[in-house]
């Protein structure tokens, strides 16, 4: 059986930060995270290839162009919303306009698990992003929480790993793979 493939896109990098708040950079938050989720993903097995690994500028062109080079089960873009400063907050998860069911269901997974960490639902929703618009697989662009939000933002911090394994799971469930937890070190007594 062959196992998935999946290509991860942290948004931004180099010199597009992103959206910014009190010294944050999106662009550093989304590399961060969505490496360690890589790296979850990669220990059940799967392959992952990444549009950038370090503080890099990648135009949006050169990611679509980088999926389209490899088939992979899913294309999934990483980022973080911003609005007004202190004005919204919450999870968001993007479609292209006319997706496929995987995609959706993708989506949904992304979208509940992260509301389960208690976020702020503002659902699934669609959009002409370039990075779904010209990428082939199913793809999806999830908002891990407003950059412009204290509130957010200490969630993003304080539950960092419940965040890296929510979507690491909901990542593995829908490519049928059970997620495993990583057995703890086994602490010996002197």
């Amino acid at each position: 059986m062959l196992m998935a493939r999946l290509c991860f896109d942290y948004g931004h990098g180099g010199e597009d930060s992103g959206a910014c708040y009190k010294g944050r950079k999106e662009s550093n938050d989304v590399l961060s995270l969505g490496r360690a989720v890589a790296v979850e993903v990669r220990n059940h097995g799967i392959t992952v290839n990444e549009t950038r690994t370090n503080d890099s500028t990648i135009s949006l062109r050169e990611r679509s162009n980088f999926e389209n080079r490899n088939a992979y089960d899913y294309f999934i873009s990483f980022h973080r919303n911003a609005f007004e400063p202190e004005k919204a907050k919450g999870v968001e998860t993007y479609t292209y306009l006319n997706p496929g069911a995987k995609s959706k269901g993708l989506a949904a997974g992304l979208q509940s698990a992260l509301a389960a960490l208690g976020f702020v639902n503002r659902g699934v929703k669609s959009a002409n992003f370039h990075v779904l618009r010209e990428t082939k697989s199913p793809s999806v662009l999830v908002e891990i929480g407003f950059i412009d939000s204290t509130g957010d933002n200490n969630l993003f911090d304080k539950k960092r790993n419940e965040i890296i394994k929510v979507l690491a799971k909901a990542i593995l469930a829908r490519v049928g793979v059970v997620y495993i937890e990583p057995s703890a070190p086994k602490i010996g007594r002197a």
